[in-house]
């Protein structure tokens, strides 16, 4: 069956930090789409049909009549989203597919290791399980260069203080002696995974970014750690 290409509209545009933006795409009047949390839509302008860009959802299976997105200026089409993207806007939009999905049992533990916008589809975790007043147990190591990176920190300060089976931590790579920031700096190492983890065999690690940091994250997981390669699921975004 083929899949079922609409027209949206821009509903809402905002940025998140100077360089990233959060567009939601309307659902047209009759529009209506099964899908699941940490999929991702392709997206492409009605001028430039040949140019299309996938993105992970940042909403859940549970927001309904729109998808979002958040853009990281960054090539052609994240470029264009993040410095023209505007209320009203029409894009062409393909609907979720993908199996980065979370594992919600209330024995398992997902640790989400994000870098810079990868971080996106894990704010769809958290919201469903969230809302949905799960036990499932997620915490999200995030890698950022400086605090001026960090994307959903304000919202995801308040799931944490909404879900006590939530938490939210963040490491800064490139900050200055002189930063006052308080918390973690350096790359993701096993020593700081292994901090958070409390029952192996019920873990699921997820990592979502650059293609360096998820191999990074593979290789520190599945051969480090030695973590069986079924308890780890990628997104890389080249």
């Amino acid at each position: 069956m083929a899949k079922q290409i609409v027209e949206m509209e821009i509903s809402a545009a905002k940025m998140e930090l100077p360089d990233t933006k959060t567009v939601t795409f309307k659902w047209p009047e009759g529009y209506e789409q099964e899908f699941k949390t940490g999929q991702f839509i392709t997206v492409y302008w009605p001028d430039t049909t040949n140019y299309k860009r996938a993105y992970s959802l940042s909403s859940c299976a549970l927001d309904r009549g729109f998808y979002e997105v958040t853009v990281k200026r960054d090539g052609k089409m994240g470029t264009r989203i993040v410095d023209w993207a505007k209320v009203g806007d029409k894009m062409f939009v393909i609907p979720p597919v993908g199996r980065f999905l979370p594992v919600y049992e209330e024995n398992k533990h997902l640790i989400c290791i994000a870098g810079g916008s990868g971080v996106t589809p894990f704010r769809g975790f958290v919201r469903e399980a969230t809302r949905r007043g799960l036990k499932t147990r997620i915490t999200i190591l995030y890698s950022v260069k400086t605090t001026s990176d960090i994307i959903f920190n304000e919202e995801f300060r308040e799931l944490e203080q909404q879900n006590p089976f939530f938490k939210f931590h963040v490491t800064c790579t490139r900050l200055g002696a002189a930063d006052p920031w308080p918390g973690r700096r350096g790359r993701i190492n096993a020593e700081w995974v292994k901090e958070h983890i409390c029952d192996l065999p019920n873990t699921v690690f997820y990592a979502c970014g650059p293609n360096e940091l998820v191999d990074a994250t593979e290789a520190l997981v599945l051969e480090e750690m030695k973590v069986p390669k079924e308890q780890m699921k990628t997104e890389k975004w080249g």
